[in-house]
């Protein structure tokens, strides 16, 4: 193979005032960074609650958290992306729909939808994780906390949810990797 490449093409002008091609790539590299690593924030802490609430006792709270996870994950990327970006922005109490679209930049707003998208989405994915992190551990672990009286929220907190995010990394880091690749469709790119 006889290719060179140039790598002179970063230092030169875009045609866009005195741009160069290097700026753009470390402006792209640093907003990629910035939404992937704020929908990760939300994804976490969204998908954990959704994760324990799969595995209460009852009804009710695993069948919400059944329904956001069918629906965050039976809708593509993509069209979330638009839905999140041109619908949702609509349909906001007329105050916070007025901040949204003229409170604030563009760039701003573009920012805000695609970080909430992509934390909600990703968060269905981290609450399936969750859940088949604290239903892989033996059923005994639940029953003595509940045996030395703890109550259900100190046995998720201090026996099955320690045990159950060591158990779940590896998925947890590939999900990390996933949101940094699905940002790239995202509208905020300009």
């Amino acid at each position: 193979m006889n290719y060179h490449w140039d790598w002179g093409i970063f230092f030169k002008s875009t045609g866009v005032g005195s741009e160069i091609y290097l700026n753009w790539f470390v402006s792209g590299l640093g907003w990629t960074i910035a939404v992937a690593l704020a929908g990760w924030a939300i994804a976490l802490l969204l998908g954990s609650v959704l994760g324990v609430m799969r595995t209460l006792p009852g009804k009710l709270l695993p069948a919400i958290a059944t329904t956001y996870v069918e629906l965050f994950r039976n809708v593509p990327l993509l069209v979330q992306l638009f839905i999140w970006y041109f619908l949702v922005p609509d349909l906001l109490p007329t105050p916070l729909e007025m901040w949204f679209k003229q409170g604030i930049s563009p760039a701003a707003s573009a920012y805000l939808s695609v970080v909430v998208c992509l934390g909600l989405f990703t968060a269905a994915r981290v609450c399936e994780q969750v859940r088949t992190g604290i239903q892989a551990l033996p059923r005994g672990q639940n029953n003595a906390a509940l045996a030395m009286g703890f109550t259900t929220a100190q046995t998720y907190r201090f026996v099955l949810l320690p045990q159950a995010f060591r158990v779940i990394i590896p998925p947890l880091t590939s999900e990390f990797l996933n949101i940094f690749k699905n940002s790239s469709p995202s509208p905020w790119q300009r």
